[in-house]
């Protein structure tokens, strides 16, 4: 059984361990191996404990039953998460992160977690929503195909390395609502 509900600072030791994993992943080739071997999972513990004790939005995937797989954090069912906050430059809101462990990828969760958090994000105010991508990572498809629609490009800073990031929008952000609520 797949839900999703607001995180909780307990379960900030799986969030991280769930943020690093995903790095692992995505990142081989676009980040240096080096940097992705010393990620901590105590450190992005940390990071998301004081995110969600300080009342940011996120928004946990979590998975029940017996035949959970092995990639799972003993004890704990977290399977993904999303975070946002209101916009700073782009759009009336901002979807920070989106990672969910490869066992669980390609099965529409990714939509689910985007979908429930503009709905959050809509009930709050936030009549468009944005989010930044590394222009490398294969994920950017996925944002396309939801009809995120490319609006800046700009340069961020990761383990010392100048990275390319494109901004996707939804405007208004009913539009990602309805497409990632549509494609599950």
């Amino acid at each position: 059984m797949i839900a999703i509900r607001r995180a909780r600072p307990a379960d900030a030791a799986a969030i991280g361990a769930v943020h690093v994993a995903a790095w692992r992943s995505a990142y081989p080739g676009i980040l240096p191996d080096d940097y992705l071997a010393r990620l901590s999972v105590p450190r992005q513990a940390a990071y998301y404990d004081s995110a969600i004790r300080g009342g940011a939005s996120v928004h946990v995937l979590t998975a029940s039953g017996r035949d959970l797989p092995s990639s799972l954090v003993p004890g704990a069912r977290i399977i993904g998460f999303v975070t946002a906050n209101r916009g700073r430059d782009l759009a009336d809101g901002e979807i920070e992160t989106l990672y969910i462990l490869d066992d669980w990828r390609e099965r529409g969760l990714g939509r689910l977690l985007l979908a429930t958090t503009a709905q959050h994000l809509a009930a709050i105010g936030c009549r468009s929503v944005f989010l930044w991508v590394l222009r490398d990572n294969p994920s950017r498809f996925f944002y396309q195909h939801l009809g995120g629609r490319a609006v800046a490009e700009s340069h961020t800073r990761v383990a010392g390395q100048k990275l390319p990031q494109i901004a996707f929008a939804w405007d208004p952000i009913e539009r990602l609502v309805e497409s990632a609520s549509r494609a599950t």
